[in-house]
């Protein structure tokens, strides 16, 4: 049977004195401590050899092996399995040779601090990430607890907050929790003006403004929302499109032929982690998906250059695949080759010949036509009438 070599330590701003006795002792009796500056403070009266953080960061894992046959402690904040380096270690390293030591995180300090549940909240970390991530959870009456990346992230949230019609939003920052250093900062969103430590947590009460902008993460946002050319797939067809991709944790998605990403992006607010990569030739539609992605929180959505199907080669094979403005025989037949299996696919068709060869793709794979039709309510006149747009032919299989 394999033994634990590795331990992974939570410790807090209480330091070595906080832990429990039984992790106290695994700590004391090590030969090597990794961690960062703060890390290492916090356990001074440890003596043991001392390593900081590699860099690159990836080099974590080279050196943890290296180290194999010793009693090696790897400190982290809080709990090492939540937003932390313990998964990425768990990864890498076989499971049975760790033993995880948790600490109370800042998400349960913060959240008890703020008399909040936590089943009521969303816990986010901005922490060495884009901080537009945050941008998808503005909604109103959500409480979010969010480990940032700096002293200047909560005048950041702040803006993101304000311009989106929630600055009365209540804020409140918290630093060195548990410790004697420990400090607590309260305000505003849209008066926000405080000067925090850079190591910090940040609680947010969302207030919504009756001209609030309202993002839900199902699929279906206003085309409005997007910067576009006119060529995008319209609001109630992108939520039926996302809708037959089904978004699920962690998933990849290829849009071919993304335009101004506004699927790609519905994708990833729709599901935790999703990732999406957008295959467009236009430079212009690029900037345009780029500048939408950050400004409805998806800042990691991947854009290439290029056309299917010479842009599909190389990249991971996706759980689903959206065919809108990329729809071609060959385009098809090497995303379906790539698709992983039980992955969704979905192609839209306005041209009678971009329908035709789904009707015939459909005989040869299976799957389901679909027929979109959307009017809208529109002047005629004094009076009111219904000016339908081009409808749409929908195609839609998972890969068994």
């Amino acid at each position: 049977m394999t033994e634990p070599w590795l331990h992974v330590v939570g410790i807090g701003e209480d330091g070595i004195e906080g832990l429990a006795p039984a992790t106290r002792a695994v700590v004391e009796a090590a030969q090597v401590i990794i961690g960062g500056d703060r890390h290492h403070d916090l356990s001074k009266t440890v003596t043991a050899r001392r390593l900081a953080w590699p860099s690159p960061f990836d080099a974590l894992i080279d050196t943890l092996l290296s180290l194999k046959g010793q009693r090696v402690v790897v400190l982290a904040t809080g709990d090492p399995l939540w937003f932390s380096v313990g998964a990425r270690i768990g990864r890498s390293i076989d499971p049975r040779e760790i033993t995880y030591h948790p600490q109370l995180s800042a998400f349960q300090l913060a959240s008890a601090r703020m008399g909040w549940s936590m089943a009521d909240v969303e816990t986010l970390t901005v922490h060495g990430r884009p901080v537009e991530q945050m941008i998808a959870f503005i909604q109103p009456f959500q409480r979010l607890v969010i480990l940032t990346t700096g002293a200047e992230t909560p005048a950041q949230i702040a803006r993101f907050l304000t311009e989106r019609g929630f600055g009365q939003s209540r804020m409140t920052v918290f630093s060195s929790m548990g410790g004697a250093q420990e400090a607590r900062f309260d305000g505003l969103a849209e008066s926000w003006s405080h000067s925090v430590p850079a190591f910090n947590t940040l609680a947010v009460e969302c207030v919504a403004a009756p001209d609030a902008a309202l993002l839900p993460r199902v699929p279906g946002l206003a085309d409005a929302l997007f910067q576009h050319d006119g060529t995008m797939t319209k609001q109630e067809v992108r939520a039926a499109t996302v809708a037959k991709l089904m978004p699920m944790r962690g998933a990849l998605l290829w849009d071919i032929g993304t335009g101004c990403g506004s699927v790609a992006i519905e994708w990833m607010r729709a599901a935790r982690y999703a990732r999406a990569i957008g295959i467009e030739p236009r430079a212009d539609r690029r900037a345009m998906a780029a500048s939408n992605a950050l400004a409805l929180g998806t800042p990691k959505l991947e854009l290439i250059e290029g056309a299917a199907p010479a842009a599909l080669e190389g990249l991971e094979p996706p759980d689903a695949i959206f065919l809108g403005g990329g729809l071609s025989p060959e385009a098809f037949t090497a995303a379906w080759a790539a698709l992983r299996p039980l992955g969704r696919l979905v192609a839209n068709a306005v041209t009678l010949e971009s329908e035709a060869a789904l009707i015939g793709l459909q005989r040869e794979y299976g799957g389901e036509l679909v027929k979109l039709q959307v009017s809208r309510a529109k002047p005629v006149g004094k009076l009111t009438g219904w000016r339908p747009s081009m409808p749409v032919t929908q195609w839609s299989l998972v890969k068994r």
